[in-house]
């Protein structure tokens, strides 16, 4: 027998998961016989009716598991909660806003079978909007570039990783970064499904600017030197300028007598320099913060609450765990 399980972090999802929990149930059809499904639901502090509807499927469907977090933690911390709880030999994660479908979760089993242990569902085309489009677009191409060449061009949320992946990333427990980014970073053999993103089917979207913007800040930090390295070079070539310029003003002064270019001349290499240098400080100050929050000794996440899972079933991420 294999096992199957599908994590969904769930955050105000209340009018898309009883059709999502319908469409993973038909699962079962499409997959051989000798195949255990396990659902674990994570809310990542919801503040609408979500955990009432998820209680309620608990109630019904005895293959749901569910796992309640203290506060909003984000969605990746609340993935991994949920692969801190999974017990399949397989995993994979949707999304549960629907726009990702259920039914290609077949497909990426048989290429689980066949060998591979990431196959990630890779977003051909986005029913999204242009501003969005172009966001992704963006973001996606500056990540290849800077830090994941290996990073799918139009980006991924909706994978299915084998046990054996899982533990590398439930292993590593970082805050601040990218879990997909992790995906990728991990290797073992990788393959991938297009697929066309559909539009939200229900709700209002709490991935607004300012998180795609964070994701895309850790990301970059979390994978890459090329930030600091940039600073490196930028200030040597701005250095090496203002030594030139200094030896050709003092030749000047000791041959011939001159006058002092302008007053806006000077403001602007001023405003210019002390602009990069803030911009550098930002950017240690954010490798710092993140130094910093590895250090410490906070869970990655705190559950509240479990159901349908027994006490000590984690897989070892440092947590605080309830007693059920």
């Amino acid at each position: 027998m294999k096992k199957l399980s599908v994590v969904v972090p769930v955050y105000f999802n209340q009018e898309t998961l009883e059709a999502l929990h319908a469409q993973l149930q038909e699962l079962t059809t499409h997959l051989p016989d000798d195949v255990v499904l396990e659902f674990v639901f994570v809310d990542d502090g919801s503040a609408d009716d979500s955990r009432a509807i998820l209680r309620a499927m608990a109630a019904r469907d005895k293959r749901v598991r569910l796992v309640f977090l203290s506060r909003n933690f984000g969605s990746f911390t609340a993935i991994l909660a949920g692969l801190n709880y999974a017990s399949g030999d397989c995993t994979a994660i949707i999304s549960a806003d629907l726009q990702d479908p259920p039914g290609m979760i077949p497909q990426m089993y048989g290429r689980w079978l066949a060998g591979d242990k990431t196959v990630m569902a890779v977003r051909a085309k986005r029913e999204d909007s242009w501003g969005a489009r172009l966001f992704s677009s963006m973001a996606y191409s500056l990540l290849r570039r800077m830090a994941l060449p290996t990073m799918p061009k139009g980006g991924f949320d909706f994978v299915l990783i084998d046990r054996q992946v899982k533990g590398v990333l439930i292993r590593t427990g970082e805050r601040n970064t990218s879990l997909m980014g992790l995906i990728v970073w991990a290797g073992f053999r990788q393959s991938q499904i297009p697929y066309t993103r559909r539009e939200r089917a229900g709700g209002k979207s709490r991935w607004n600017f300012g998180k795609k913007l964070k994701y895309l800040i850790d990301s970059l930090l979390a994978f890459s030197y090329v930030p600091i390295r940039l600073m490196s070079a930028v200030g040597i070539i701005i250095g090496s300028a203002g030594f030139l310029y200094a030896l050709v003003l003092i030749v000047m002064r000791l041959f011939q007598t001159f006058d002092v270019p302008g007053w806006t001349a000077l403001m602007v290499v001023t405003l210019v320099l002390f602009g990069f240098l803030f911009l550098s400080l930002g950017i240690i100050g954010e490798y710092l913060w993140r130094t910093l929050d590895e250090s410490r000794s906070r869970p990655v996440f705190i559950v509240e609450e479990t159901v349908g899972i027994e006490r000590g079933t984690g897989a070892g991420v440092r947590e605080d765990i309830p007693a059920t």
